[in-house]
């Protein structure tokens, strides 16, 4: 009897610490198991949104028309938000991006701050004057104006001229404003040109 008893009280001593010793650790388990969910889940829109950049600026420049004289680019927001800015010389541009970056897989809702420029002949006289300036054969620039779409943009709006995109080096980008500046008929020269990372 003495023995049964012991056995007894045996078993439920172990059934008692097993439970215990078993619901303890449970919640760092889950603690862990939620940092690694959190992080993996900040990790996973990071990539969304690098994705998402990506697949929108490969859409923007691949438009139809778009060219040297337009300027586009696209914020992504983690909650699937695009907006929309640059310049165009076409209407049609500005509603051709939106309806593109639109049909991109994890794209929400589009604002579009597209700039339409205005009609101009001189406006499109100086985008002439600029480009031959900077593009002509002679000119240490020229391999820029090779390219099917320049990384160097001219943007004119009312005789003011914005150079934006991306050039080898400060050098060039220094060059580009200089020979912009002796354009004549500009009223205002800004040199917005980013440096490519070596």
């Amino acid at each position: 009897m003495k023995r049964a008893l012991f056995a007894a009280f045996t078993i439920m001593a172990l059934v008692f610490t097993s439970i215990s010793s078993s619901a303890a650790p449970a919640p760092q388990k889950k603690s862990k198991k939620s940092k690694l969910e959190s992080r993996s889940r900040a990790e996973g829109e990071a990539r969304d949104l690098a994705y998402l950049t990506k697949e929108i600026r490969k859409e923007l420049v691949t438009l139809p028309f778009f060219g040297v004289f337009d300027w586009l680019e696209g914020k992504v927001e983690p909650d699937g938000t695009v907006y929309l800015a640059g310049q165009v010389t076409r209407p049609t541009l500005k509603k051709d991006a939106q309806r593109r970056v639109e049909k991109v897989e994890g794209v929400d809702s589009v604002i579009n701050q597209i700039e339409v420029l205005p009609l101009s002949p001189n406006d499109d006289r100086l985008r002439r004057a600029v480009f031959r300036e900077l593009f002509n054969i002679n000119s240490p620039l020229f391999r820029y104006g090779q390219q099917p779409i320049p990384s160097i943009h001219i943007i004119v709006s009312r005789g003011r001229l914005v150079l934006k995109g991306l050039v080898a080096n400060k050098g060039d980008s220094d060059l580009a404003n200089i020979k912009a500046r002796g354009v004549s008929g500009l009223f205002e020269v800004r040199n917005d040109l980013k440096i490519e990372k070596d």
